[in-house]
């Protein structure tokens, strides 16, 4: 009899993170590990990590992590991961390894337990294996995985589309994936982000036409803010810049790495003579491309925007694109971003999020997934709830029994024992690693508390100097304040601190030669806080320093 237990550390109920586990009796197979980034909200954060406490709890069974490709929201977390767990053993096709290798390059990191796989190659693990099995996506060498056990397999799809049109490393071998479900499907772990959109996602991920009619209309300089990791977009803006005799700069080494190591292998097709330098950067034709490397959203344009990029500054006859559907999670900053450039008097344009998709898959495409492999049971994952609750009726449409059909919050565990499902009542604890900078411990919640009210109200500083043997004041109390109010026009109501700053410090220091500056502090903060609420409704950070001096 065997025990299979399957929950998430990251990814449902949300974009990014995603991270799957799934334990057979005592071996722990892992699927993803991704990171989130930050939205404004998170003042400081670059990004998000999924909490993997439970990972380096039980390191002695876990078989392998398993990235099925090269993007951030799946193997952005691995740099930090392996950073603690040096001995874990990563396993990904070509291009993923190289995209990841890349990344810990970028973050000084040294790993070599980095094992190369291939689709439809089998690994074995005892009595059960893994089948990698190629998908397609907007990345090459993109694979979803199958979990051979001796209750039936355990699917893991990763990122897909079906698209008939697309060959080599983005082909989908559809008859691999029937044929598995032949053999029995115990459960499917299939994405859920474009579950809402009805038909299939192909052909309005393809971005050929929009590109050609960009370059047809606008003869001036073109830049381009991409996302590196796209591979098969930027094949898509090659092969129509191709066509005419203007040249391609490429800014960021990130980027430049990326794209010149995707050449080297062939995943990439383009006429290097068509890629120009910072020489060819103001010619008049020229396309510049940008995508930002975990940092903020559009930090890239944003610097060219404030004047503070090196190379590149902003001429009226420039035109903008941003070459992604914008999701909900960054709306925000790219209209922000846009009404900056326009500003400017440049020309923007934003692909139509509704006519243009990603390379994930439509309720169709998830039809068509769960048909051929016809599981048991049916688990959504990766996506908002709301995008899981679509994807689990999508499921119920084609016939599941609704208790067949799994929706979960991370954490939350699925058990089967010999096959079937039990109920569970345990819980894996889960929650997010906020990630500042090259600070690779968590930042805390008591950290970005602190910001915000930073943010909002600002701080005031009080600096009071005593005589040592008196503890009299001998200077002070000194107001110093940032982002709280305007000093010269708040002259009263700085008088009225310094009073009744010197009041609570007189009225809590006798005649003793010790005194508790804990207790004043907080007397400090308590009554000056009150005070400052009373006359501004504003609560900003207070800060005590006392020194002592001999006279």
């Amino acid at each position: 009899m065997s025990k299979i237990k399957i929950f998430s550390l990251g990814g449902l109920n949300e974009n990014g993170k995603n991270m799957y586990i799934v334990e057979v009796d005592q071996d722990i197979f892992i699927f993803d590990a991704g990171l989130k980034y930050a939205d404004d909200k998170l003042f400081g954060i670059d990004y998000i990590l999924p909490n993997y406490d439970y990972i380096k709890e039980n390191i002695d069974r876990v078989k392998g992590l398993f990235l099925t490709h090269g993007h951030n929201e799946n193997i952005g977390g691995v740099p930090d991961i392996v950073s603690e767990l040096p001995n874990i053993k990563v396993y990904g096709t070509k291009f993923t390894l190289e995209v990841l290798k890349r990344e810990l390059e970028n973050c000084e990191i040294k790993f070599n337990n980095m094992i190369e796989i291939k689709a439809h190659k089998k690994i074995q693990f005892g009595e059960n294996s893994i089948f990698p099995i190629s998908v397609t996506h907007s990345i090459p060498d993109s694979v979803g995985y199958v979990l051979n056990t001796k209750d039936g397999a355990i699917v893991y799809t990763g990122d897909f589309v079906f698209d008939s049109t697309m060959m080599g490393p983005y082909k989908t071998d559809i008859g691999k994936i029937a044929y598995i479900g032949k053999q029995g499907v115990l459960c499917l772990l299939s994405e859920s982000m474009y579950a809402e959109k009805s038909g299939y996602t192909s052909p309005h991920h393809r971005t050929e036409n929009i590109i050609r009619e960009i370059l047809s209309r606008n003869e001036d300089r073109i830049v381009f803010n991409i996302f590196s990791a796209h591979i098969y977009n930027i094949q898509e803006l090659f092969n129509e810049v191709s066509k005419t005799e203007r040249k391609i700069v490429i800014m960021g080494k990130t980027l430049q790495g990326i794209i010149n190591n995707a050449l080297d292998l062939g995943y990439l097709k383009f006429d290097k003579k068509q890629i120009g330098d910072l020489s060819n950067i103001n010619d008049k034709n020229v396309i510049i491309l940008v995508a930002n490397e975990r940092e903020k959203t559009f930090s890239n344009i944003n610097r060219m925007i404030n004047g503070y990029d090196k190379y590149i500054k902003i001429k009226e006859t420039d035109t903008f694109v941003f070459a992604e559907p914008i999701s909900d999670s960054i709306e925000r900053s790219a209209v922000k971003t846009a009404d900056e450039l326009a500003k400017l008097g440049v020309n923007v344009i934003m692909y139509d999020r509704k006519k243009q998709l990603l390379y994930h898959a439509s309720s169709e495409d998830l039809m068509l997934m769960i048909n051929l492999l016809n599981p048991k049971y049916y688990f959504p994952v990766k996506g908002e709830y709301r995008f899981q609750v679509a994807n689990a009726n999508i499921g119920a449409r084609l016939g599941i029994s609704p208790e067949n059909i799994l929706l979960k919050q991370n954490g939350e565990i699925v058990e089967f024992v010999n096959g079937k499902l039990v109920e569970s009542y345990e819980k894996v604890k889960t929650d997010d690693i906020l990630i500042d900078g090259n600070v690779v411990s968590d930042i805390g919640e008591a950290v970005l508390k602190d910001r915000e009210v930073l943010s909002e109200n600002g701080i005031v500083i009080i600096s009071t100097t005593l005589d040592k043997k008196t503890k009299k004041i001998v200077s002070g109390p000194e107001v110093i304040t940032r982002g709280f109010i305007y000093v010269k026009d708040s002259a009263e109501l700085l008088s009225e601190i310094k009073k009744l700053c010197v009041t609570v410090i007189e009225n809590n220091i006798d005649n003793t030669k010790h005194v508790e500056y804990n207790k004043i502090k907080n007397a400090l903060r308590e009554n000056l806080g009150k005070y400052l609420y009373k006359e501004t409704e504003c609560k900003p950070m207070i800060i005590t320093v006392f020194q002592e001096v001999e006279i």
